[in-house]
C-alpha cells in the first residue's frame, strides 16, 4: 500500500508541476488553447495518442470486444493505429495546420464558421461539441472505479473528485502546453505499463504460446477455436467496431484538434511516425491482452458483473509492484484524455458560442477568465454525472455515452474533411451532414432506452445498436456531403477561392531542407 501512495503522489505532484511550468506559456487565448501553434512532433504525437486511449479502451472496450471477438480484437488495435492514427496525420495534418492558420481559426466550430461564413454553423458545431463531450467525458471516469476498488479500497466518488481536482488545477494553470507536456510524460507510463502488463498476464497461464493453446479449447456459439481465428467468431461486427473506433478519430473536435498547434512541415512528418507507433503498442496491447479474457473469467461472472470487471479480475493478481503501475497506467490514460476533453469544450464554449452571441468581442484577458472559469464547470459537470450513473445506474446517462461518439463523428467527419480538400462544398451540405449524425444518434438512444421500436431488417442492422448506426452516420455523411453540395452550389461560400490560396502560397526554404532538380 504504501508503494501504491508513494508512486500515486509523484505522479501527482508532476502533473501539478508541469501545470505550474507551463503558465508562462498560456497568458493569451492562442497560448492557452493551442500553445502559440509552436508545439513540436513527440509533444504533439504523444498528445494525439493519449487522448485517443482512456481507460474506457483499457477496461471497457478492451474487456468488451476481447471477450466478444478473442484474439481477433487485436485487428482494433491495429485499426486505430493506421487507419485512426497515421492515416489521419497523413491527410489531414498538414491542409489542417495550413488552413486552420490561415483562416485564423483555433477551434474546430471555428473553422467550419469561418471555412463556410457561416455564425450559424459555429454556434451549431459548439453546441453539438459541448453536449455530446461531457457524457463522453463522464465516461472517462467509469473505467477507474473497480482498479481504484481493487488497490486501495476507497470509494469511486473519492476517487471521481480527486482525480477531477488534479487536471482542473493543471489544465487551469497551464492550458494546452501544460496538457501537451503531461501527455508526453503520461504516454511513456502507458507504452512501458502496457508491456509489463502483457507479459505479467500472459505468464499466469504459461506464456504466449501456451495462452493461445488455451484459448483455441474455448468453444463459441460459432465453432470450436473461434476465439482464436484470424476475425474472430463475428467478422461483420468485428468490421464495424473498426470503423467507428478508427474513422471516428476523424471528426472529433479534441482530436483535430492537435493538428492546428503543431510547429511545422517537419514535426508533422516526424509526429505522424510517433503516433502510429505509440498506438500500435498501446491499442494494440489492450485489445490483445483483452483477447485472452475468456481465461479468466467464467460467462456467469461476466453475465452478473459486466464486461468492466474482466480486465480488473485478470489483473488482480499480479504483484503489488504491477498493480502500481497500471494504477497509473489507466490514471495517466483517463487524464490525459480528461484534459484534452476539458480544453477543447471550454474554448469553444467560450469562443464559438458566447463570443458570437455577443455584439462586442471581449478582450483577451476576460475571454482566457472565462475559459478557465469553464474548465472548471466542465469537469464539475461529468465528474457529478459519472457520479450519478454510477452510484444509481440511471440507464439514460449509460446510453447517451454510447451515442456520444457517433453523434461528433457522424456530424463534423464528412465536413471538415471536405472543407479542407473540396472547393465546391456548400453550406447546405454541412448543416444536412450536422442533422443527420445528431438526429439518428438521438434516434438510437431512444432505440436503446425502449422508447421507440423500428421494424425491417434494414433499420434493425443499422439501429442495432450505438456502433453500427455510429458507422453509418459516418459513411452515409461522405456520401451526403458531395450529393448535396452539387445540388445547392448556391449556398457555397464566395470567398473560397482567397480561402484555399494558403496552399499555394510560395515559400523560400534552405537546401538542407528540401530536394532540388540539378542545374544543367
Amino acid at each position: 500500500m504504501i508503494l501504491k501512495i508513494t508512486l500515486l503522489l509523484i505522479f501527482i505532484a508532476i502533473m501539478l508541476i508541469v501545470g505550474i511550468y507551463s503558465h508562462k506559456q498560456a497568458k493569451d487565448v492562442n497560448g492557452f488553447v493551442l500553445g502559440g501553434r509552436s508545439v513540436g512532433p513527440w509533444l504533439t504525437a504523444f498528445a494525439y495518442g493519449t487522448s485517443y486511449f482512456s481507460a474506457v479502451i483499457f477496461v471497457g472496450y478492451a474487456g468488451q470486444f476481447g471477450w466478444n471477438f478473442g484474439v481477433a480484437s487485436t485487428w482494433i488495435g491495429l485499426g486505430n493505429a493506421f487507419i485512426g492514427s497515421l492515416m489521419p496525420w497523413a491527410i489531414l495534418g498538414r491542409r489542417t495546420r495550413i488552413m486552420t492558420q490561415h483562416l485564423n481559426s483555433k477551434t474546430m466550430p471555428d473553422f467550419f464558421g469561418q471555412r463556410f461564413e457561416s455564425k450559424g454553423l459555429k454556434v451549431a458545431a459548439s453546441a453539438i461539441t459541448f453536449l455530446f463531450l461531457i457524457p463522453y467525458t463522464a465516461s472517462l471516469f467509469n473505467g477507474l472505479s473497480r482498479l481504484f476498488r481493487m488497490a486501495f479500497n476507497v470509494d469511486y466518488a473519492v476517487c471521481v473528485i480527486v482525480m477531477a481536482i488534479l487536471t482542473a488545477v493543471y489544465v487551469i494553470a497551464g492550458g494546452y502546453m501544460a496538457t501537451a507536456l503531461n501527455d508526453f510524460i503520461q504516454g511513456i507510463i502507458m507504452l512501458f505499463g502496457i508491456v509489463a502488463v502483457i507479459l505479467a498476464v500472459l505468464s499466469k497461464n504459461g506464456g504466449f504460446m501456451q495462452s493461445l493453446s488455451l484459448m483455441s479449447e474455448i468453444e463459441s456459439p460459432v465453432l470450436k477455436g473461434a476465439y482464436t481465428s484470424f476475425f474472430g467468431p463475428e467478422p461483420f461486427y468485428l468490421l464495424v467496431v473498426v470503423l467507428l473506433t478508427s474513422l471516428g478519430t476523424w471528426g472529433l473536435p479534441q482530436m483535430v484538434g492537435k493538428f492546428y498547434a503543431i510547429k511545422n512541415e517537419r514535426s508533422i512528418k516526424i509526429g505522424t511516425m510517433i503516433s502510429t507507433f505509440f498506438a500500435i503498442i498501446v491499442a494494440g496491447g489492450c485489445y490483445f491482452l483483452g483477447g485472452f479474457g475468456r481465461l479468466f473469467c467464467k460467462p456467469e461472472q461476466v453475465s452478473a458483473e459486466g464486461f468492466d470487471s474482466i480486465i480488473p479480475t485478470m489483473l488482480s493478481g499480479l504483484g503489488d509492484v504491477l498493480i502500481a503501475v497500471v494504477l497509473i497506467l489507466v490514471l495517466s490514460a483517463s487524464m490525459s484524455t480528461l484534459s484534452s476533453l476539458v480544453l477543447t469544450s471550454s474554448s469553444t464554449l467560450t469562443l464559438d458560442f458566447i463570443n458570437s452571441l455577443k455584439k462586442k468581442q471581449p478582450e483577451e484577458k476576460k475571454n482566457l477568465f472565462v475559459m478557465r472559469i469553464f474548465v472548471a464547470v466542465f469537469i464539475i459537470i461529468s465528474a457529478i454525472i459519472a457520479i450519478v450513473q454510477a452510484k444509481s445506474r440511471v440507464t439514460f446517462i449509460a446510453q447517451l455515452m454510447g451515442v456520444s461518439w457517433g453523434a461528433l463523428s457522424g456530424a463534423f467527419l464528412a465536413p471538415f474533411l471536405y472543407g479542407l480538400y473540396w472547393k465546391k462544398t456548400s453550406r447546405a451540405a454541412v448543416v444536412t451532414s450536422f442533422t443527420f449524425g445528431c438526429t439518428l444518434m438521438i434516434i438510437q438512444l431512444l432505440i436503446s432506452m425502449g422508447f421507440i421500436h423500428v421494424q425491417g431488417a434494414f433499420l434493425g442492422l443499422i439501429f442495432k445498436n450505438s456502433l453500427y448506426s455510429g458507422v453509418f452516420s459516418m459513411l452515409a455523411s461522405l456520401i451526403i456531403i458531395p450529393v448535396v453540395s452539387l445540388i445547392s452550389a448556391k449556398t457555397r461560400p464566395a470567398n473560397v477561392e482567397q480561402m484555399f490560396s494558403c496552399y499555394d502560397t510560395t515559400v523560400t526554404v534552405q537546401a538542407k531542407n528540401v530536394l532540388t532538380d540539378e542545374e544543367e
